[in-house]
């Protein structure tokens, strides 16, 4: 009994062993049985990633409401944006040489850019360099009407017309005009001059019962010291329309004067301040010559207000406000000059003498 206990404890040892062996080898078979599907299912959603920011790329992005496409940023000014918008603020300054140069500069770079070309024009009308400025208005017409509203202007400056010195014009008289004829003397006292314009403010009030009514306030400044009779003052304000968008017309609007400053003397206030109105009613008719005349009279300084009021006849065009010149005389000398547009000074070129009514 003894010998048969003996030799069954080898035979269960050995067994043993090979019992874990085969479950060591098992569990090496699940294991590498698993990590071959994990690996397998990384794979696949790292594939479905990549393919879902593919689709992501190639889809549109959501457009903004009213604007067709996807939002893009708006684009930075560009050089001539920037070099325009200079030249006009240069010339709203009064620096038309500095204005030119930017003007020039960007023309350079895009020589058919109609806002370019128009801020020209003006400058060179500002600088009364007429032949300059037409020149410029027939380059902007040439783009023709895909110009828009710059080409529209153009069109319209030149059947207005603004001469070059020496041709003949709506009023205008023969032969060269005088340097002296072209003064636009606003903000100081002309050399030689008594008297100077140091203000021209144009005001215009919307009104429904008229289809123009504006104010322009005028600053008439003396020399520092000077003394002077104010009988022998006189300020010339006329006030000019377009007649159916081609002829220009002294005005046959209803014109009032009236001083702002109380003695208008310059003993205590200078500059004085005259106020110059211009109304003109709806569906108004052409006044007579006669009212016309009336309505460019002369402003006695002695006079507090004075109202002219055109009376209306048949006939005409449609009319439409233009602008304005300011004369101002002392002892029947021209003194001082102001214009706008600064071509009616072209077209109506003022006496360097006024005899007194």
């Amino acid at each position: 009994m003894r010998i048969l206990l003996s030799r069954a404890a080898p035979a269960d040892k050995n067994f043993s062993i090979a019992l874990s062996l085969l479950l060591i080898l098992g569990a090496a078979e699940m294991l590498s049985a698993s990590f071959y599907y994990v690996s397998r299912m990384r794979a696949t959603n790292a594939s479905v990633q990549s393919a879902a920011a593919v689709a992501m790329a190639r889809t549109p992005a959501p457009a903004t409401p009213g604007v067709i496409g996807p939002a893009v940023p708006s684009p930075a000014p560009s050089l001539v944006d920037r070099l325009l918008r200079e030249a006009a603020e240069l010339r709203d300054q009064g620096d038309t040489t500095n204005a030119l140069a930017r003007l020039h500069e960007a023309l350079e770079r895009d020589p058919r850019n109609p806002g370019v070309l128009e801020e020209m024009a003006k400058t060179y009308e500002s600088m009364q360099l007429f032949d300059r400025s037409n020149e410029t208005w027939r380059k902007l017409q040439e783009l023709g009407p895909s110009a828009g509203a710059a080409y529209e202007l153009a069109d319209r400056r030149l059947k207005l017309g603004a001469p070059t010195p020496g041709t003949e014009g709506p009023g205008a008289a023969s032969g060269p005009i005088e340097p002296a004829a072209l003064r636009n003397d606003v903000g100081g006292i002309p050399e030689g001059s008594t008297f100077g314009i140091t203000e021209v403010k144009t005001t215009e009030t919307p009104d429904p019962d008229t289809e123009t009514n504006l104010m322009l306030r005028i600053g008439i400044e003396k020399q520092p010291g000077a003394t002077i009779d104010h009988t022998k003052v006189k300020i010339q304000v006329f006030f000019y329309d377009t007649v159916d968008d081609k002829d220009i017309k002294l005005t046959d609007a209803d014109v009032n004067y009236e001083w702002l400053t109380p003695k208008h003397d310059w003993t205590e206030t200078n500059p004085e301040i005259l106020s110059v109105s211009y109304l003109r009613p709806k569906s108004k008719a052409i006044s007579s010559e006669a009212a016309l005349s009336a309505a460019a009279a002369a402003v006695k300084v002695g006079q507090k207000t004075r109202t002219v009021k055109a009376s209306s006849s048949a006939g005409g065009g449609e009319r439409r406000y233009l602008g304005y010149r300011v004369l101002v005389y002392y002892n029947d000398k021209l003194q001082a000059v102001q214009a706008e547009p600064a071509r009616l000074l072209q077209l109506f070129p003022p006496s360097d003498s006024v005899s007194s009514p």
